[in-house]
């Protein structure tokens, strides 16, 4: 079949390769400009490159504007494959081939439509994480499933291997659905709005560290937000801290959510909800990382004590 690729960053890349290493011919690669924005920085790998190393015909663009149509009607593709491209697709460009256009999204939908899916899904609690190929339409990750794939998420994991381990799904979940196809085979399922979420883009606000949750989710949290994401953070004594490695403790501490207390050789904080009833497990804090990019073991950081806030108040010690 031809193939047209929308794509950008790592996930374009990796789809990209998956088409080229296929048995379809990919006839024109349309994907984004080089952006210098910090989140579409940390997995940059470039759609570009990879289509002029292989003699693809390519088309640089923000948005699929009359031009991008017209490029693509002259492609004459069966259908067209998308992996993470930022901006919206009108109808007149995803119903133009004879199999319409194909979405693959990191989640296992109807779950974690939207942004940053992988991450949201491990600080969530989820069992698994996946990747679902579904036909493209006028809602966002809301078409017909055709195909999904599914990896568990084993004690320990960290947003970081989550996310490229459900980048190896790619060539695999992709291949499936082509066959299907090309042999006209293909069984799609609709999704069902009941079961559907939505989470929204992570901005700063969203790496805070909530002192009132619970150990074990603050555990998670802090490994879903593993480098190179921005980390979980708060503040002491004023000073912004990121925590990059954590556990939960195996002990309950009583108190005021945040008061950090050096025990045993361990730099445990106060957590969870009614804190001062003693029942909750504390959050062993392992290694920190300042603003200058210093890292500290938490012993070491937190041997004067103290509280961790939600702001840099100097007072709130």
């Amino acid at each position: 079949m031809r193939i047209v690729s929308f794509g950008f960053q790592t996930w374009g890349r990796r789809t990209l390769q998956a088409l080229i290493d296929s048995e379809h011919e990919v006839v024109l690669a349309v994907t984004h400009p080089a952006s210098e924005h910090a989140y579409k920085g940390i997995w940059s790998d470039s759609v570009e490159e990879l289509a002029h190393e292989h003699g693809i015909p390519v088309h640089l663009t923000e948005r699929a504007d009359t031009e991008t149509i017209d490029l693509v009607k002259r492609a004459e593709p069966d259908v067209i494959v998308v992996n993470s491209w930022y901006t919206w697709m009108p109808a007149e460009l995803y119903n133009l081939p004879p199999h319409g256009t194909l979405n693959l999204h990191d989640s296992l939908l109807p779950k974690f439509t939207g942004f940053s899916p992988v991450l949201w899904a491990l600080i969530s609690g989820e069992s698994e994480v996946g990747l679902t190929v579904h036909r493209m339409d006028e809602g966002l990750d809301s078409g017909d499933i055709l195909v999904q794939h599914s990896i568990p998420v084993r004690p320990g994991d960290t947003g970081t291997e989550l996310v490229l381990r459900g980048m190896e799904l790619i060539p695999g979940a992709l291949a499936e659905a082509l066959h299907l196809l090309e042999s006209g085979t293909a069984v799609w399922r609709p999704q069902n709005s009941a079961e559907r979420t939505y989470f929204h883009k992570r901005s700063d606000r969203d790496s805070l560290i909530d002192w009132r949750w619970d150990a074990v989710e603050l555990e998670r949290f802090v490994r879903a937000l593993s480098d190179p994401y921005p980390n979980a953070f708060s503040y002491y004594r004023g000073e912004r801290i990121r925590v990059v490695a954590a556990a939960v403790a195996d002990i309950c501490f009583g108190g005021t959510p945040g008061r950090v207390v050096v025990q045993d050789g361990r730099a445990a904080v106060v957590v969870g909800e009614q804190a001062y009833r003693g029942r909750n497990r504390g959050l062993i804090i392992e290694r920190i990382r300042t603003e200058d990019g210093c890292e500290y073991d938490g012993v070491q950081f937190f041997s004067r004590g103290g509280y961790l806030t939600d702001t840099p108040d100097a007072g709130a010690l």
